[in-house]
């Protein structure tokens, strides 16, 4: 073949397969613009893209530092040259000219205190003029802050959304302030059973000790211990959270002071599958259902009875009873005590239910099976995996 010809093939072939290199290449981009959907479909995703990176930066409230980061997401989500986010103390957080932050804060402190958005036109801010349109950020009824906007020219599409975006804020903090309450009253419940461990066993035990100091040393001096070691777990100050297994050894030191005083009229057998013990549950969430069937169960039973603990791997779940032969609980009153009602009673059993309530959902409150002469059995189920919290309860990072 002559090289003339050769060369001409060879250029034909190339020239083909860059056609067919370019139509692939077309196809694909034709194929990827399908997937990212319509215009408004684009939108829709970065409004929601943007909402959703502001409110990880607001929950803490608006003069933390993470507020700060937050503006620059809200900015693009309204488009403006310049945003500013101020809460009540003066603190102000820019995204943009940093040289409008006094103006920022002068309208944050007036929409904040007439509860109203306001639109200012003409700002002379060096040798530049703009518009700004400022909302207050309103929990409730009560101001906590203010969105500022800034543009050359301030129309009305953009006030209403710097509106839209103040609401959007207020919504986050409140999550935010409920997230802070609810932290707080799982803490109270934990400080409630504290108190109801103080007066009643502390009381009991320190008697039964006393009674063994002069007729058996060794004993007086092992409850001693037992008793410390019950004491430190109860009354510590770190974390919500513990595990099964520490749960357990809290109970085993209780149940040897609760003998010191029982003698034989107090029976326990315990049931535990070795799987569940490193499942982490709410700090004294099964203590106090062990205290509550010897303190309302058998302590009023003549000739004592038997405790049996149980915890069973379930799969997915852990499952956690406490049952006692003693003299039941009149399903009445247990309904007003889960209820909230009967104050004093049980008070362990409802801070528990609530607490896992709290922490798993309504599905995960206590189960109890009871009435009166007939014993109390009481069922908790937990998930065995809690991704995100350590057995201190100190969240993972």
């Amino acid at each position: 073949m002559p090289e003339s010809m050769l060369l001409a093939a060879v250029a034909g072939v190339a020239a083909g397969a860059l056609a067919v290199g370019v139509i692939v290449l077309l196809r694909r981009m034709v194929l990827a613009s399908r997937d990212l959907g319509t215009d408004e479909e684009r939108a829709t995703y970065r409004t929601l893209h943007l909402a959703s990176r502001a409110a990880a930066h607001l929950r803490g409230g608006l003069g933390e530092q993470d507020a700060a980061r937050a503006t620059r997401h809200l900015r693009a989500l309204l488009g403006a040259e310049t945003l500013a986010l101020a809460d009540l103390s003066g603190e102000v957080a820019v995204d943009g000219d940093e040289a409008l932050r006094p103006t920022a804060a002068a309208l944050a402190a007036q929409v904040a205190a007439s509860g109203k958005p306001q639109v200012q036109r003409g700002i002379r801010v060096g040798s530049t003029e703009t518009d700004a349109a400022a909302a207050p950020v309103l929990v409730g009824r009560r101001a906590v802050g203010a969105v500022v906007a800034f543009e050359p020219t301030v129309r009305a599409g953009l006030a209403r959304a710097t509106g839209e975006v103040a609401d959007w804020v207020a919504a986050q903090v409140e999550l935010g302030e409920l997230d802070a309450s609810r932290a707080a009253l799982a803490e109270a419940e934990v400080r409630a059973l504290r108190a109801q461990i103080s007066p009643h066993f502390i009381y009991n035990s320190l008697n039964a000790i006393a009674s063994f100091i002069n007729t058996d040393p060794a004993t007086a001096r092992e409850l001693v211990l037992e008793f410390a070691d019950f004491t430190r777990y109860s009354f510590r100050r770190h974390g919500d959270f513990t595990t099964v297994a520490e749960e357990l050894r809290s109970i085993d030191s209780y149940l040897r002071l609760e003998r010191a005083r029982f003698g034989d009229r107090l029976l326990v057998t315990l049931q535990i599958a070795p799987e569940v013990l490193s499942t982490v549950v709410p700090f004294l969430s099964i203590q106090p259902l062990v205290e509550n069937a010897v303190r309302h169960g058998l302590e009023a039973k003549e000739g004592g009875g038997r405790i049996t603990i149980t915890a069973e791997d379930q799969g997915a779940f852990a499952d956690i009873s406490v049952e006692d032969d003693g003299v039941g609980i009149d399903p009445a009153v247990l309904e007003r005590v889960l209820a909230g009602g009967a104050a004093g009673e049980h008070v362990g059993l409802r801070n528990v239910d609530a607490r896992l309530r709290q922490v798993y959902g309504d599905e995960h409150g206590l189960v109890v099976e009871t009435n009166l002469g007939a014993g109390t059995l009481v069922r908790m189920r937990v998930p065995k995996s809690q991704p995100g919290r350590d057995p201190d309860g100190r969240i993972e990072r």
